[in-house]
C-alpha cells in the first residue's frame, strides 16, 4: 500500500475527526487521488439527551452525510420558472412524465424504483433529503424505512400529518449503499427537484442534511453554519437541519433539530401542539 506524505496524512486524519464527530464510523471506499482529500471544518454538536419526540436509541447503518466531495463543479439552481401551472398536481405530473424511465446518470443501473417524490401538491411545508434507501427504492416512496418514521414523528411534533406537506429528494435513484451523491448525478437530477420546488410553490422548505442544504444552497459549508436562520430560496424560506438517518445514529441531536422546525413553523404561523 502506498504511504501518504505527512501533510496528506494530516488532513485525511482531520477529515475523519471531522466524520467521528458526527457519530460516523463506516465509510465505503472508491477510488481518489491525493488531490480530493480536503479539510472539513468541523463543528462540535450539544450533548443534550432531550430528544424530538419520544424514540428508543436506535443504531442504524443509514449515514448522514456531512459535506460532498469537492471533485466537480457544482452548478448553480436555475431561474425560478415564469410558466408555472395553476394546477400544482399537473405540473407535477408533467415534471413526472419529463423524468420517465431515467437513465441520465449511472445511478439507474442499480435503482429498482424511481423516487419522484410524495404529499400535497399545494403543500405549505416542502422536505427535501438526500436520496433514497433501500426501503424508499423497494417502494418508491420517500421516507418510509426507519428515518421516514421519525420524519413522520417530526411532522406531527409540528402539529401537521404528513398529508399535508411534501417530501422529495435531491436524486431520484438510490446511490450504492447509500452513498452520498456524485456531483455529477446531483447535478443531472436536481433541476428536477427545482421544477418540484417551482410546481408546488411552498412557503417554508427544511432542507434534511448537508447535501440537501448544498445542493439547494449552491455553497459547500459545516452544516452548523447554515443551521439556525433562514436562508431565501426560489420565493421560499429555506431552515437547515440534520437529516432523520444521523438522528437515529445520534439522538442527542433531536433537541437541536426541534429547534430548527421551531423556525420553519414561526415562519409558517403554526403554533405549538398542546401537549397530550
Amino acid at each position: 500500500m502506498r504511504s501518504l506524505d505527512p501533510a496528506t496524512r494530516q488532513a485525511l486524519e482531520a477529515r475523519l475527526r471531522f466524520y467521528r464527530e458526527l457519530g460516523l464510523t463506516e465509510f465505503y471506499r472508491r477510488p481518489a487521488s491525493t488531490s480530493d482529500v480536503a479539510v472539513a471544518e468541523g463543528a462540535s454538536a450539544s450533548a443534550s439527551a432531550e430528544t424530538i419526540v419520544d424514540e428508543p436509541q436506535a443504531q442504524s447503518s443509514i449515514e448522514e452525510n456531512p459535506s460532498i466531495p469537492p471533485r466537480k463543479p457544482m452548478l448553480s439552481p436555475p431561474p425560478v420558472s415564469e410558466a408555472i401551472e395553476q394546477d400544482h398536481a399537473a405540473a407535477l405530473r408533467l415534471i413526472r412524465e419529463d423524468i420517465g424511465d431515467c437513465t441520465r446518470c449511472a445511478l439507474h443501473k442499480g435503482r429498482n424504483k424511481l423516487v419522484f417524490g410524495d404529499g400535497d401538491p399545494k403543500a405549505r411545508l416542502l422536505f427535501v433529503g438526500e436520496g433514497p434507501g433501500a426501503d424508499e427504492d423497494a417502494q418508491g416512496l420517500p421516507f418510509v424505512g426507519r428515518g421516514g418514521q421519525l420524519l413522520n414523528n417530526m411532522i406531527g411534533a409540528m402539529g401537521l400529518k404528513r398529508e399535508q406537506v411534501y417530501i422529495a429528494n435531491v436524486v431520484k435513484c438510490r446511490p450504492p449503499q447509500n452513498r452520498t451523491p456524485e456531483p455529477d448525478e446531483a447535478n443531472t437530477c436536481s433541476p428536477f427537484l427545482f421544477r418540484q420546488i417551482d410546481a408546488i410553490r411552498p412557503e417554508v422548505i427544511v432542507a434534511l442534511g448537508a447535501t440537501a442544504a448544498t445542493y439547494l444552497l449552491g455553497q459547500r459549508q459545516p452544516l452548523a453554519g447554515l443551521r439556525g436562520r433562514v436562508h431565501s430560496f426560489r420565493g421560499a424560506k429555506l431552515i437547515v437541519t440534520y437529516h432523520p438517518a444521523f438522528l437515529l445514529r445520534d439522538p442527542r441531536q433531536k433537541k437541536e433539530a426541534w429547534a430548527d422546525l421551531q423556525i420553519a413553523m414561526r415562519e409558517l404561523g403554526l403554533k405549538m401542539p398542546a401537549k397530550s
